[in-house]
C-alpha cells in the first residue's frame, strides 16, 4: 500500500546564516608589503569533472557548469572559451546549477557534487545571483553538505527547490527535498526519508509547475567503503507545488526489493511519460510510466545503462518527441523508441554525469562528464572541447632538477603529464606538456641520475617506468598481481588508489614503494625487496568489499589500512617516517630494519596521514598533516614533533574549524616556515606552527592537495582548478622578516630575486592557457601613499653605475604606473634601440636595443627626491650553450648596429623636414622672376634630389603595407637591423658572415649619410649665402640630439 508523506515541517531553516565554513580569514598584515606577486595559473587547460551543467532557453550560446572543485564557469561562445564567475564570493565542489526560466539573470548554486568518489567534496550550502553572476549572495543551507539538483517554478524565480543529499559520511537530519518562496532567505524541509538517505534527483514537470518528481538515495560513504543502496531510496510525486510527497517506487510494475540510486525524468512532451533509470540488483534497469507514475514497465535492462550505477544514474527526456531520451554513463545512451533500444555514443571525454538540452532546439545540448562541460549543436555528431578548462584534479605534485624544471602531477579521470614552470613562449600550452609515467592516481618519482626516467602509480598496484628520451616504457609492479573487483581481504600487498612512492634522498638507485608494507627497489623494479611488517592497523573489519547491499565496487579507492604518506629525512639516509590511512605513524632510523610505532597520542584514531615532512633543518623535527573528513570530522590536523615522535604537539592555531588539513609543507630556506593546504585554502606560519596565517591572495577556493617548495617558488597542486605557482617567496619571506614588519608605513624597495637571460612572455589572462613566467627582472616596492603630485621613478643602472633606463610618473614615453600598496614592474633588460619614423615599413628587422649580458646591475626607486636601491644579478640559464664572452660579443653587435641604423633614421627625419622646408620655400617664391631667386628655387630642387637619392638609398620609400616589401626591395636599414632580428635568436655570438655582412651595410649607409652631411655642409651654406645676398631667412635644419 502507498504511504502518504506530509512533511508540512512547522519549523523554518533561515538562510542567513553565511556557509562559515567557507569564509576566509583575513589576511596578514604583511600581505600588504607582498601581494604584488601574485599566484600564477600554470594550466594545464584540460578540464576537470563537472557533474552540473545547464544552458539557457533561446541563448544559443549562453551556457554553465559546476566543477567538482573549481567553482561555477559560463561561456558567451559556445564553449569556445570559459570564465569562472563564482570566484571572489565561493568555489570548491558544485552539485547543481539552475537557471531561472521565467528571469535568466537569476541562477541558483548548490555546493558539494552527486558524484561521491573516493576524491569527492562537499559544498557550502546554496548560493544566488541577480545578476548572471556578476555577484553572488549566500541562500541558505549551509549544512547541506550535498546538493545534487535544484529546480526553480517556471514563474516564479523566488520559488525554488533543492535536492540535498547531505552529509554522506554520517547520519544526519539535514537532507531531503527542501522548499523556499522566498528567493532562498528561508527554508522549509517537505520531504525527509530517514537520517541516512537523501535527496539525489529533482525534476519539476515542464508542463505542470504542481508537479515534482524526486528519487531519495540511502548512501554513506568511509574511509574503507562506498554503501548504495537500501532503506530510504525510493521515488516520489508531489502534486502540491512540493508541500506533500507520495512515493511511487512501490507502485505496479517498479522493481522489487532492495532500491539504489535512480534518476528520474519526466516527458516535456506528455505528463503522462515518466522515465526512471533504476539500480536494483535483481529487477535494475530503465523503467517508463505512461500515467504519470501510476504504473511502471521496464523497457531496459542493458548493464551498460546501470553499470556503476552510484556515480552515474541520470535520465533525461527530450524537449519535442516523447519516445526519444539519454541515460547517461561511461558512454551516454539515446533510444528514439521510448526506452526499448538505445544507440551509444561519447562526448569528447566520457564518464558522463549531467545533460542539458534546449527546450527550443534538443539538438543544442551540455554534456557535464570527467573531463569538464562540452556543447554540441548537432546533437552530439560533435561537441567542443574540453581543453579550455583550468579545473584539473591532482592528487600530489613533484618536480625534477632540469632547468626550468618541470612539475609532475596525476589528473583524476586522465592521467599523468609533466609540464614546465616556464617557457620561452608566450603562455604555458598543451604543446609544453607531455605525458608520462603511471596512471590517473598516481605519486610520481623522478630518477635523480636521469630526469627523463620517471616512475608512476596507479591504482591496482599498477607501477610503470617510463623513459622520456626513447619512449620505452616498462610495467614493474612490486606485486602484480590483479586485484581489480576484489576487496583488500584476503591480498598479500594492500595496495591505496594513491599508494606512494619516491626516491632516496641519500642513495638515488633506491626506489621506494609503499602498501600496507615498504618495499624497496635498487635494480629499477626488476625485483623488490620488503623492509617492514604491516604498518598499519589491519583491522579485518575494514578489509572488505565495498559498494553497498547491490552493486559491489573495488577500484583500490576504498582499499584501507594502507600506507598514505612516506618520506625520507632529508639529513639522514634510511631515516624513513610512514604514515597510513587508518591512523598510524611508524619510524625507522636504519632503512627499515626495525620500526617504531610514533603515532601521536592525541590524535583522533582512525585519521588519515595525508602528508609527512621530515625537516630540512633539524633531523628529529617532523610535521604531519591528517584528515578525518570520511568519517565526518572536517576538523584540521596538523602536529609536529621534534624528539623523533616521543612526543607531538598539534599546531593548527589560526585554520578554520572546518579547513581541513591535507598537506604541510616547510620553506626551504627559512627554518619555522611553514605551509599549508586545506580543503578550502592556502596558509602560512613564520613561527614553526605555532599559529597561522591565510596566505591565500588571489588562488580560488579550492582544495589544496598539494604542496612542493622549489628554487624560490612554491607550486600549489589543487582539486579542481589546476596548478599554481608563486614565483617569488623571498619576496614574502622578506616581508614577514622582523627589520621590514616595522617599516609598514614607509617607502620600500625590495632586493629582486635572481633573473635569466631568457625569454619569455608573462601574458595573464587567457581564457585558454596557462601563465608563463614573464622574461626580465621583477621589480617589487611598496608605497604606503600615492598622490598625483607625487614623483617617483625607477632607474636601472649597468655595474659601472651608467644609466640604463629610467620609468617615471612624469615622463610620457617611459610612463612608470604606480598605486598606493604593493607594486610590481618588470624590467625587460632591453636597452633603448634604434629608432622607427612614423610610417615605416620593414620587413623581417629588429631595431630594439640589446638585452643586458649576465652581471650585477642596479634598480633606484626615487619618491620625491628620496632615493633607495637594491642589486640586481642576471645569469645565464643552466641550459644556455653560450659563453657569457659570445652574450657580450652579441650585445656588442646588436648595439652597434642599432647606433647606425639609428642615425640613419635621424638622417631620414632630418631629410623629410628639410625637404618640407624647400618645397615650402619653392611654393613661396615660385613666381617671382628676380634671377637670383630662380636660381635659389633651382639650388632647392637639386638639393632635394640629392635628398631623396640618399633616403632611398637607405629606406624603401614605396611601401606602403605590410607585404610591400615583396614587390619594392628593402633597402640598407633594414638589410642591417635584419641582422639585428638574426643574432638575437638565441644567446649566441654573431657569426663571422653576420660580422662581414654588417661591415659591409655600415659601410654602404656611411657612404650615404657622407653624401647627406656633404649636402649640409656644402649646399646648405651656399644657400643660405644666397639668402643673405637677397636678404632673405636663414633656413635652418634642427639636427637630431
Amino acid at each position: 500500500m502507498n504511504k502518504l508523506y506530509y512533511f508540512l515541517f512547522i519549523f523554518t531553516i533561515l538562510a542567513f546564516a553565511k556557509a562559515e565554513s567557507q569564509q576566509l580569514p583575513e589576511p596578514p598584515e604583511e600581505q600588504k608589503l607582498y601581494e604584488s606577486q601574485e599566484f600564477r595559473l600554470l594550466g594545464p587547460f584540460r578540464g576537470g569533472r563537472s557533474a552540473a551543467v545547464t544552458g539557457v532557453p533561446g541563448k544559443p550560446n549562453l551556457f554553465y557548469f559546476g566543477s567538482t572543485g573549481g567553482g561555477v564557469w559560463k561561456t558567451l561562445d559556445g564553449g569556445r572559451t570559459w570564465s569562472n564567475i563564482s570566484d571572489g564570493f565561493f568555489g570548491g565542489s558544485i552539485g547543481a546549477v539552475s537557471v531561472a526560466p521565467s528571469d535568466h539573470n537569476v541562477i541558483y548554486v548548490g555546493g558539494g557534487e552527486k558524484t561521491v568518489r573516493g576524491n569527492v567534496s562537499s559544498g557550502y550550502g546554496l548560493w544566488k545571483t541577480e545578476d548572471a553572476g556578476k555577484t553572488w549572495t549566500a541562500a541558505g543551507l549551509p549544512q547541506s553538505r550535498h546538493v545534487p539538483r535544484i529546480a526553480i517554478d517556471p514563474n516564479d524565480p523566488n520559488t525554488v527547490y533543492a535536492a540535498v543529499l547531505g552529509n554522506i559520511y554520517k547520519p544526519t537530519d539535514e537532507r531531503g527535498v527542501y522548499k523556499s518562496t522566498d528567493g532562498g532567505k528561508s527554508w522549509n524541509k517537505t520531504l525527509f526519508v530517514n537520517d541516512m538517505a537523501g535527496a539525489v534527483d529533482l525534476i519539476i514537470d515542464p508542463s505542470n509547475a504542481r508537479v515534482l518528481y524526486a528519487s531519495t538515495w540511502r548512501l554513506q560513504r568511509t574511509p574503507y567503503s562506498l554503501s548504495s543502496g537500501g532503506d530510504g531510496s525510493a521515488l516520489w510525486k508531489s502534486t502540491d507545488y512540493g508541500e506533500t510527497w507520495k512515493e511511487i517506487s512501490n507502485n505496479e510494475g517498479f522493481a522489487k526489493g532492495t532500491l539504489g540510486i535512480m534518476g528520474i525524468t519526466v516527458s516535456p512532451v506528455s505528463s503522462d511519460r515518466v522515465y526512471a533509470i533504476v539500480e536494483n540488483k535483481e529487477e535494475g534497469g530503465l523503467y517508463r510510466s505512461d500515467d504519470a507514475g501510476l504504473t511502471w514497465k521496464k523497457t531496459n535492462d542493458d548493464r551498460s545503462l546501470r553499470q556503476r550505477a552510484w556515480y552515474y544514474s541520470r535520465i533525461y527526456a527530450d524537449t519535442e518527441d516523447i519516445d526519444k531520451l539519454y541515460v547517461v554513463n561511461v558512454n551516454y545512451h539515446k533510444s528514439t523508441d521510448g526506452g526499448k533500444n538505445f544507440s551509444s555514443a561519447r562526448a569528447p571525454h566520457g564518464d558522463h554525469h549531467d545533460l542539458w538540452i534546449a527546450p527550443e532546439d534538443p539538438n543544442r545540448m551540455i554534456m557535464g562528464d570527467d573531463g569538464g562541460a562540452q556543447i554540441t549543436y548537432d546533437g552530439g555528431e560533435t561537441w567542443s572541447t574540453y581543453h579550455n578548462q583550468p579545473t584539473a584534479q591532482y592528487y600530489r605534485v613533484a618536480t625534477d632538477d632540469s632547468f626550468p624544471y618541470r612539475i609532475y602531477v596525476a589528473q583524476q579521470d586522465n592521467g599523468t603529464i609533466r609540464i614546465p614552470h616556464r617557457t620561452t613562449g608566450r603562455s604555458i600550452s598543451d604543446s609544453d606538456w607531455e605525458e608520462t609515467a603511471g596512471g590517473e592516481s598516481a605519486h610520481i618519482a623522478i630518477d635523480p641520475k636521469n630526469n627523463d626516467i620517471v616512475y608512476g602509480g596507479s591504482y591496482g598496484g599498477f607501477l610503470t617506468r617510463y623513459n622520456h628520451k626513447t619512449k620505452s616504457q616498462r610495467a614493474v609492479n612490486v606485486w602484480p598481481d590483479n586485484p581489480m573487483g576484489h576487496g583488500a581481504e584476503g591480498m598479500k600487498y594492500r595496495f591505496q588508489w594513491n599508494f606512494p612512492i619516491l626516491f632516496s634522498k641519500h642513495e638515488p638507485n633506491k626506489l621506494y614503494a609503499f602498501s600496507n608494507n615498504v618495499h624497496v627497489t635498487t635494480n629499477e623494479g626488476q625485483s623488490w625487496e620488503t623492509i617492514s611488517p604491516d604498518l598499519t592497523r589491519n583491522d579485518p573489519t575494514k578489509l572488505v568489499s565495498s559498494g553497498g547491499p547491490i552493486t559491489q565496487d573495488n577500484t583500490g579507492v576504498e582499499y584501507y589500512c594502507t600506507i598514505f604518506a612516506a618520506a625520507e629525512s632529508p639529513l639522514n639516509a634510511g631515516e624513513l617516517w610512514v604514515g597510513s590511512d587508518d591512523g598510524l605513524i611508524h619510524l625507522s632510523k636504519d632503512a627499515g630494519k626495525n620500526w617504531v610505532n610514533i603515532t601521536p597520542k592525541g590524535m583522533p584514531e582512525w585519521a588519515q596521514i595525508n602528508s609527512i615532512e621530515p625537516s630540512r633543518y633539524d633531523a628529529a623535527t617532523c610535521y604531519v598533516a591528517a584528515t578525518r573528513y570520511k568519517l565526518g570530522d572536517f576538523s584540521p590536523y596538523l602536529y609536529k614533533t621534534t624528539d623523533y615522535g616521543k612526543s607531538w604537539k598539534k599546531i593548527t592555531g589560526g585554520i578554520p574549524a572546518e579547513h581541513f588539513t591535507r598537506v604541510v609543507r616547510e620553506d626551504d630556506q627559512v627554518q619555522g616556515m611553514l605551509y599549508a593546504g586545506t580543503e578550502t585554502g592556502l596558509y602560512i606560519s613564520t613561527n614553526d606552527g605555532k599559529s597561522w596565517k591565510s596566505f591565500q591572495m588571489n588562488l580560488p577556493i579550492v582544495p589544496v592537495t598539494d604542496l612542493a617548495v622549489k628554487d624560490n617558488n612554491l607550486i600549489v597542486a589543487t582539486q579542481g582548478r589546476s596548478l599554481w605557482i608563486h614565483d617569488d617567496l623571498g619576496l614574502v619571506r622578506d616581508a614577514f622578516s622582523s627589520s621590514l614588519s616595522r617599516k609598514q608605513n614607509t617607502n620600500q624597495l625590495f632586493e629582486p630575486k635572481t633573473a635569466y637571460r631568457m625569454k619569455g612572455s608573462g601574458r595573464a589572462g587567457s581564457l585558454t592557457e596557462g601563465a608563463n613566467h614573464p622574461a626580465g627582472v621583477q621589480v617589487h616596492y611598496y608605497l604606503p601613499e600615492v598622490t598625483d603630485k607625487d614623483s617617483i621613478s625607477l632607474s636601472f643602472y649597468d655595474s659601472k653605475e651608467k644609466l640604463i633606463k629610467t620609468y617615471a610618473t612624469y615622463d610620457k614615453t617611459d610612463k612608470l604606473e604606480v598605486k598606493k600598496g604593493a607594486n610590481s614592474f618588470n624590467w625587460d633588460t632591453v636597452y633603448d634601440g634604434a629608432e622607427k619614423l612614423p610610417g615605416m615599413i620593414l620587413w623581417w628587422a629588429d631595431l630594439s636595443g640589446a638585452k643586458a649580458v649576465p652581471g650585477t646591475y642596479k634598480v633606484e626607486l626615487i619618491v620625491n627626491g628620496q632615493k633607495q636601491s637594491q642589486p640586481i644579478s642576471i645569469i645565464s640559464t643552466p641550459t644556455s650553450e653560450a659563453s657569457e664572452a659570445d652574450m657580450q660579443a652579441q650585445f656588442d653587435f646588436v648595439s652597434e648596429i642599432n647606433a647606425t641604423v639609428d642615425k640613419a633614421h635621424k638622417s631620414i627625419k632630418n631629410i623629410r623636414s628639410f625637404n618640407t622646408k624647400l618645397s615650402a620655400f619653392e611654393g613661396l617664391y615660385a613666381g617671382r622672376e628676380e634671377q637670383g631667386i630662380k636660381d635659389m628655387i633651382a639650388m632647392s630642387k637639386e638639393m632635394k634630389k640629392k635628398f631623396d637619392e640618399v633616403e632611398k638609398a637607405l629606406y624603401q620609400t614605396q611601401n606602403r603595407s605590410g607585404q610591400d616589401p615583396l614587390n619594392f626591395p628593402i633597402r640598407l636599414t633594414n638589410k642591417l637591423a635584419h641582422l639585428n632580428s638574426l643574432v638575437q635568436i638565441g644567446d649566441f655570438a654573431p657569426t663571422s658572415q653576420s660580422i662581414e655582412v654588417k661591415n659591409e651595410l655600415t659601410a654602404e649607409i656611411e657612404k650615404q649619410l657622407a653624401v647627406f652631411d656633404g649636402v649640409l655642409n656644402s649646399d646648405i651654406k651656399k644657400f643660405n649665402e644666397e639668402f643673405n645676398k637677397l636678404e632673405l631667412d636663414y633656413l635652418v635644419i634642427e639636427k637630431e640630439k
